[in-house]
């Protein structure tokens, strides 16, 4: 790998990393175009608000503020950015009503009902080691803190 200044047509984009190659030599299998997109969208549904807005949107349709509640941290922002970004992948729909005041509506879309298996996985997985993670957590941290730095010119 080497990361270059300069883009030619037969270098691949690798995040902000360019991998070269020769232009006869296949792309490796993880870098062709299918698996990168691929990768965008796990960024996305993988990233911890979409997890959580998936994983509240399993209850049934919701508004912004009942999102909100039921994300314990989330920003206005960042809830409004997670549900433009679920939405665009078509895992979220959204329902305006031509009321006032006016009244928006987020459901999951049927693709996005098929990430509730993979979703409530997570969402359990991460609850039931809660005490475990928090533990290596505090050891790890301790063990960092004790180790004594390299002396100069060694690291």
């Amino acid at each position: 790998m080497v990361q270059i200044t300069l883009r030619r047509a037969h270098d691949r984009v690798i995040g902000s990393t360019f991998w070269r190659r020769s232009m006869d030599s296949p792309a490796p299998a993880d870098h062709t175009p299918a698996a990168c997109r691929a990768r965008e969208i796990l960024d996305r549904v993988a990233d911890k608000w979409s997890l959580s807005v998936i994983y509240q949107l399993d209850e049934g349709t919701k508004r912004f503020t009942e999102l909100k509640r039921g994300i314990d941290g989330i920003s206005h922002r960042m809830l409004t950015v997670t549900l433009r970004e679920l939405q665009r992948d078509g895992i979220v729909s959204r329902t305006m009503y031509a009321v006032m005041p006016p009244r928006v509506d987020y459901s999951l879309t049927p693709m996005g009902r098929t990430l509730l298996a993979l979703t409530g996985t997570f969402v359990t997985w991460a609850e039931s080691n809660l005490d475990e993670i928090e533990t290596a957590r505090t050891t790890y941290d301790y063990q960092a803190e004790t180790v004594s730095p390299l002396p100069e010119g060694k690291g």
